[in-house]
């Protein structure tokens, strides 16, 4: 492996730590502050960076084509407006650990809709790792209890797992956009424009929840739960995985989402005091053990 290639898979990794942590900030939001206007800020605070970083690197933002338009418009509306609509009413039903895990079904989602649409061909290696990833995914989902998921599939999934999966199908959405929206424009500049458009999506519905809003309620903990947000769970996290999918494909960067819940259930624990049961560590095994095939 070349050193540019081994700097992108080290850098999916600090991704998938990073986003391992927009868990444990989330949760500590989701309980606190209005989904709209948490993920508002979250991504002021993302933009307010994005921008400068974008005239220091590369002298400023590109002009957009019509086709560039639409595709960061569309990354806006998936990965930034749905995700994190999803993403904070999912923590505020649901432990951060355990909506973690979510995440493990990322790669499986995004290969399907790259076959399935898009006639994109899988290795049989490679339909066996994310079999593997997607397995240890179940086996925490359930507990462990995979039996008695099938017989009473309410004792696993509820409100709060079935509006993370649909966290999960649009993120899916944003990486296979996210390759036609990186043509002719950099990591940068695509994560900047897809984050002022999410911006302006969540600001028009945050709009509507500020008459409402205790403001006794933002702490400085909560403030700085959200700066670590827009900071390190969007900007360096969003680049480097546009980097990632730039230089990989988006099957084989979403395959690293699979570590994010290994650091979302350790932050868990380490931070909240959530527990780490067997099959948490089981399941967190299997994933690595699909992540590494995958990526052989």
């Amino acid at each position: 492996m070349n050193k540019p290639a081994a700097s992108i898979y080290i850098k999916l990794v600090f991704v998938a730590m990073f986003w391992g942590g927009t868990f444990i900030a989330g949760r500590m939001v989701a309980g606190t502050i209005p989904h709209m206007i948490a993920a508002a800020f979250r991504f002021m605070v993302a933009c307010t960076l994005l921008i400068p970083l974008a005239y220091k690197l590369e002298g400023g933002l590109p002009r957009l084509t019509r086709q560039q338009a639409l595709a960061t418009f569309a990354l806006g509306a998936t990965g930034i407006f749905l995700y994190n609509i999803c993403f904070f009413k999912a923590l505020s039903l649901m432990p951060a650990g355990r909506t973690a895990l979510f995440v493990a079904l990322n790669p499986t989602v995004t290969a399907l809709a790259l076959a399935i649409f898009f006639r994109e061909h899988l290795s049989a290696r490679k339909w066996l790792g994310i079999a593997i990833a997607f397995a240890g995914a179940a086996v925490i989902i359930t507990r462990g209890d995979l039996l008695g998921a099938l017989h009473d599939i309410s004792q696993s999934v509820g409100a709060g797992e079935l509006i993370m999966f649909c966290a999960i199908s649009a993120w899916a959405a944003y990486t296979i956009i996210g390759r036609h929206a990186l043509k002719g424009l950099t990591p940068i500049a695509a994560t900047t424009y897809a984050s002022l458009w999410g911006l302006l999506m969540l600001a028009a519905g945050a709009a509507t929840e500020i008459p409402g809003m205790d403001w006794s309620l933002v702490t400085w903990k909560v403030v700085g739960a959200l700066v670590y947000l827009g900071a390190c769970g969007t900007v360096i996290g969003f680049v480097w995985y546009y980097e990632g999918v730039k230089a990989l494909g988006p099957a084989r960067a979403a395959v690293f989402n699979n570590l994010v819940p290994v650091f979302g259930i350790s932050f868990g624990a380490l931070l909240l005091g959530e527990p780490v049961l067997a099959s948490m560590v089981i399941g967190g095994l299997l994933v690595i053990a699909g992540v590494t095939l995958t990526n052989r």
